[in-house]
């Protein structure tokens, strides 16, 4: 562990060479505390949603209304954990194109093609201050909307502190991810996030 202003703090696990609010596509896991099963249950590789479950999946699917700069695209919403890929596409005319995702959609309202995975140049990167319009305020947003929710019907459900991200870099690897979340309810019982 490292310290900041004489505390000791678990290192951040973020890419300190890049900047989350630059456009991208990013794969996310975020758990629920403890991996307790608040979402639901999975039988013979089909979720079930509880009411909180229906609730993560709509308010992941809202996530754009939000944050008009993000697109949604494959997802998968699981008894303890969310996985999904968010697409930062922002108005910057300044661009480096990294690849280009071409990807039909799967569910409503995902967009018909994927943009490119791009990022910004010119830009400062990872760094401490204000965090809109990045990564972390898009997922930060969306945990709150769900324990909002949480304090009518479950209160006593609650988040694990941080979230997983990788930052998707060609097409081969969005495929890959893509189909891992597809198929990760039919492979429930082997998942490292599994609990009974």
């Amino acid at each position: 562990m490292e310290k900041f202003r004489n505390k000791y703090r678990i290192p951040s696990t973020r890419l300190q060479t890049w900047d989350y609010g630059w456009n991208g596509s990013y794969f996310v896991t975020i758990c629920t505390h403890m991996r307790i099963c608040y979402f639901g249950i999975i039988e013979s590789g089909v979720m079930h949603f509880s009411e909180l479950g229906s609730v993560a999946e709509r308010l992941w699917l809202e996530i754009p209304e939000h944050f008009p700069f993000v697109q949604l695209s494959e997802f998968v919403i699981m008894p303890n954990h969310v996985h999904g890929i968010i697409i930062i596409n922002k108005t910057i005319v300044e661009t480096q194109n990294f690849a280009s995702l071409q990807s039909p959609p799967t569910r409503p309202g995902i967009p018909t093609q994927s943009p490119a995975v791009t990022k910004t140049t010119g830009l400062p990167k990872n760094r401490f201050g204000p965090q809109t319009q990045n990564l972390a305020s898009i997922i930060r947003g969306y945990k709150t909307g769900v324990k909002k929710y949480s304090y009518l019907k479950t209160p006593e459900f609650k988040w694990q502190s941080r979230f997983h991200d990788h930052i998707i870099r060609n097409n081969t690897e969005y495929e890959r991810i893509k189909k891992y979340i597809i198929n990760n309810p039919a492979n429930w019982l082997n998942d490292n996030f599994f609990n009974s």
